[in-house]
């Protein structure tokens, strides 16, 4: 083989590992991408997550409280009941 044949064929086997790489590349570049918009879509979520779940450290206020009002309304029951026994009871 002559000295041009062998520069041309290094030549193509250059072109060929050149267009490999290229491809190689850009697949790799795409999975990047992808495992990027993936991270993304979790931070989003983890977001909503956290602000979904900001205020659950005051549930138990809320149960504190909800005592208090229930207690509070039981009271007023037994005072109307108790008034309007007073009164069948006056009136009758």
């Amino acid at each position: 083989m002559s000295t041009n044949a062998l520069w041309w064929v290094s030549l193509g086997l250059g072109l060929i590992v050149l267009v490999a790489a290229t491809a190689l590349l850009q697949l790799l570049l795409n999975q990047v991408r992808r495992v990027e918009n993936a991270s993304l879509d979790v931070w989003e979520t983890a977001a909503t997550v956290a602000r979904n779940t900001a205020t659950t450290w005051m549930l138990t206020q809320t149960t504190v409280r909800l005592d208090r009002l229930t207690e509070e309304a039981l009271r007023h029951d037994e005072f109307l009941a108790s008034a309007q026994d007073e009164n069948q009871a006056v009136g009758g």
